[in-house]
């Protein structure tokens, strides 16, 4: 399973700058390299230092990153749940994505225009969050009438009916899905609705270098969880493509940064949506996958193949620390510490796995 995350945000936000930034990524994959699938779309690695530390004791063809899709989304603008600008061609987009990544703009460039003719962010992130919820308030209430009439010939449809009135009342005091306290079940019934203001949400703030001294008080004046914020400059970033490996790092070191913004990002998308990674390790390939937290052995085993998880018997696992301290899979097992697990074992982030399975 990969990761989309839509990038929407009003118009002259930085929404393009950054989608170039990322399009422009170079990706250290021999069969990964970054490819654009159309004008809009576009496909990066997940940075993930452990593929070429593992490289370094496994002896491997090509190593295999985990990849995020980016997908750049049709500037919004106030009006588009009602078909303002690109209107609903826009929510068709967003719906297909696992996250939303809002570019906020607080740069100032009297040589690009904002839209509203200041920069205000917590007018434009108001402006997103009440095009999106009424964009859902439309999804809902045609849902709840429907269902309204189905319920006379169908009694067990109460409790679908009950959770569409439910969240149609909180969408209409301005609550997103995300925040609604709804259980289980609850989400179960709206599932299928791809309701927008459900997706994890980032907020992308999109400053210049001087934003970087304070990036924690230029969130908190947004109002915005820290969880919930990166801070990314689209020019700086843009900057950074155009460096060697070792010009980069010393940019970044001037900066006071660890890692490009972008890698934050994409790393902020993984936590939100509850995803980790493990691996396969042998002579063809290292390869990342990108499961759900929580997930058992077969269900780790069906994101290289169907048959992996419906044929399981048992796997062999490494955590990735004691492979790399021994050297690789040989010195691991000589030193007890590669197991079996059955059908029921939680894979952990960093497991190297080989499965055993018989169709």
């Amino acid at each position: 399973m990969n990761l989309s995350i839509g990038i929407v945000g009003l118009p002259n936000v930085g929404k393009s700058t950054m989608f170039n930034a990322i399009t422009n990524n170079q990706v250290e994959a021999q069969n990964y390299p970054f490819c654009t699938i159309d004008p809009n779309v576009g496909i990066v690695a997940v940075p993930d230092n452990r593929l070429s530390e593992m490289e370094k004791v496994i002896s491997t063809k090509q190593l295999v990153p985990a990849v995020v899709e980016f997908i750049d989304i049709a500037g919004i603008v106030k009006g588009a749940s009602t078909g303002e600008g690109l209107g609903n061609k826009f929510l068709a987009n967003i719906r297909s994505c696992d996250a939303i990544a809002e570019v906020v703009r607080v740069f100032e460039d009297s040589n690009v225009l904002h839209v509203s003719g200041v920069i205000d962010p917590i007018s434009d992130i108001e402006t997103i969050k009440t095009e999106l919820i009424l964009a859902d308030i439309e999804t809902v209430t045609r849902k709840l009438e429907k269902t309204q009439k189905e319920i006379k010939k169908e009694p067990k449809l109460k409790p679908l009916l009950d959770t569409l009135e439910k969240v149609e009342i909180s969408l209409n005091s301005t609550i997103p899905i995300r925040e609604m306290e709804l259980n289980e079940k609850e989400h179960e019934h709206i599932a299928d609705l791809s309701l927008l203001t459900a997706k994890p949400h980032i907020y992308v703030l999109n400053g210049d270098e001087k934003h970087l001294v304070n990036t924690k008080a230029l969130i908190q004046k947004t109002n915005i969880k820290p969880q919930n914020a990166v801070f990314i400059s689209a020019k700086i970033e843009s900057e950074l493509n155009e460096l060697s490996k070792e010009e980069k790092r010393e940019y970044l070191a001037e900066l006071g940064q660890n890692e490009p913004g972008l890698d934050t990002l994409v790393k902020k998308g993984f936590d939100l949506l509850g995803l980790q990674t493990y691996f396969t390790a042998g002579e063809k390939e290292i390869k990342a996958w990108t499961i759900k937290k929580g997930w058992t052995a077969p269900q780790a085993a069906g994101v290289i193949h169907g048959d992996f998880e419906k044929g399981f018997i048992k796997a062999e696992v490494v955590n990735y620390s004691d492979l790399i301290s021994n050297n690789g899979w040989v010195g691991a097992k000589t030193d007890g510490k590669v197991r079996l697990e059955g059908r029921d074992y939680i894979v952990q982030d960093g497991d190297v796995m080989i499965f055993k399975f018989n169709v």
